[in-house]
């Protein structure tokens, strides 16, 4: 789908709301010109006239205004400049991956021990983990127990991570967030 806007096409890639040439929906605007300066309160066709005269493009750059304010430029550019800025944000973007674990109050040194090594390699790598330790059956009659295993896992890992959130109980279920400490 490519529209024909004053005989330029303008081909869009995504969801497209911004207000723009006849999208306009405000009577009169306030508009700048393509060097800044104002042009002062005018109709919207009266706007228009002066953008097309042009050969570009009327854009609201700030529809909440009280009269809305309208910028002369081209439209084509313009959209092709936000992408370019968002894809670049994108890219610059740091996404922290959360890693879950799970650890029983009944666990062997062995298995815990392997459980910190591991732990150690996801926080040494930047990812935050996430540690749920499950009561089941009877087992929930023992929280301190529980409570002692959460506690000396956070302290095996006190040297290379911090707690971003302290053991809690949600329902039948201990758990905790740890996250590699800031270097």
């Amino acid at each position: 789908m490519v529209s024909n806007i004053n005989n330029r096409k303008v081909a869009p890639n995504n969801v497209n709301d911004d207000l723009f040439n006849e999208k306009i929906p405000f009577r009169e605007v306030l508009v700048i010109n393509a060097d800044g300066e104002q042009l002062g309160v005018m109709s919207k066709k009266e706007a228009l006239d002066i953008a097309y005269k042009q050969n570009l493009d009327l854009l609201c750059v700030a529809p909440k205004a009280r009269p809305a304010v309208c910028k002369v430029l081209d439209y084509g550019r313009y959209h092709f400049e936000q992408q370019k800025k968002a894809k670049e944000a994108k890219r610059k973007q740091h996404v922290v991956e959360v890693k879950s674990l799970r650890l029983s109050p009944i666990i062997d040194t062995h298995d815990f021990e392997t459980k910190v090594r591991q732990t150690s390699k996801w926080i040494e790598a930047g990812m935050k983990v996430k540690i749920d330790m499950r009561f089941r059956g009877r087992l929930i009659t023992r929280l301190e127990v529980g409570h002692k295993i959460m506690n000396d896992f956070i302290e095996a890992m006190s040297e290379v991570a911090i707690v971003e959130k302290k053991p809690s109980m949600e329902g039948n279920t201990m758990s905790t967030v740890l996250a590699p400490k800031k270097k």
